[in-house]
């Protein structure tokens, strides 16, 4: 039986840090061993951008990965099922939540991946690509200037996600409020902290950055709680 593994990167990566790879290195090293990993960038939360598709490209070269990009709006895949499962990891990029789940869903991509998941695709992604995969997200789709509750997500994950909780100011503040008020209580991730997911359950947190962590959030009481996760930093911490 293979393992379901999902990475959800709070924020870092090859978009985010250029020059920090820990955080990629870490997803390629999920890959099976023995070949070349097959990656995959899924872009449609920022409309297909060419720019972002192109670092990405530029960031997994042929010495790290056998990359591709899969375009929705611009759909050259006929069997997103089969190409999909060709795959050994499928990497989701930021940008509008609420549009990647309606385009994906008009499509099929929602059905294919969840069934990649079950047949052992790596599942990642960075903000977006972060809260996709859980049942319920804190996101500025709707409004770039503000942040709204999205109960939509695919629920792969249980509960709720919120990626750049200390990258953006609004972030920490609306996330605490809607859990403390009946949101799915969840997890929120630093820019730089990713969790580890495997078969649904959190297996480790890592950071691609010294301070960077990860937090589980609950409803409490009168307020609620915000309890930091164990992170292990990729890098070389200086003596």
């Amino acid at each position: 039986m293979v393992d379901s593994q999902i990475l959800a990167m709070g924020g870092g990566g090859f978009s985010m840090e250029p020059d920090n790879p820990l955080l990629d290195d870490y997803l390629l090293s999920l890959a099976p061993a023995g070949r070349t990993p097959r990656v995959c960038f899924v872009p449609t939360a920022s409309g297909d951008s060419e720019g972002y598709s192109e670092k990405f490209l530029a960031a997994f070269g042929p010495e790290r990965a056998e990359a591709t990009v899969l375009s929705l709006f611009n759909r050259t895949v006929a069997d997103l099922d089969e190409f999909v499962l060709e795959q050994d990891i499928i990497y989701v990029g930021g940008g509008n939540t609420a549009n990647l789940l309606a385009v994906w869903r008009v499509h099929g991509l929602d059905t294919a991946l969840a069934k990649a998941y079950r047949e052992g695709v790596i599942l990642a992604g960075i903000s977006a690509g972060m809260n996709c995969w859980f049942e319920a997200s804190v996101t500025d789709s709707f409004d770039t200037n503000s942040l709204a509750p999205l109960p939509d997500g695919l629920g792969l994950l249980p509960g709720s996600a919120c990626p750049h909780y200390d990258g953006e100011a609004l972030r920490r503040g609306t996330y605490l409020d809607l859990v403390q008020n009946d949101f799915p209580a969840g997890y929120a991730a630093e820019d730089g902290a990713a969790l580890h997911f495997t078969n649904g359950n959190l297996t480790t947190v890592v950071s691609s950055r010294p301070q960077a962590t990860a937090y589980k959030i609950t409803p409490g009481p009168t307020h609620p709680s915000e309890h930091p996760l164990p992170t292990k930093y990729l890098g070389t911490t200086p003596a």
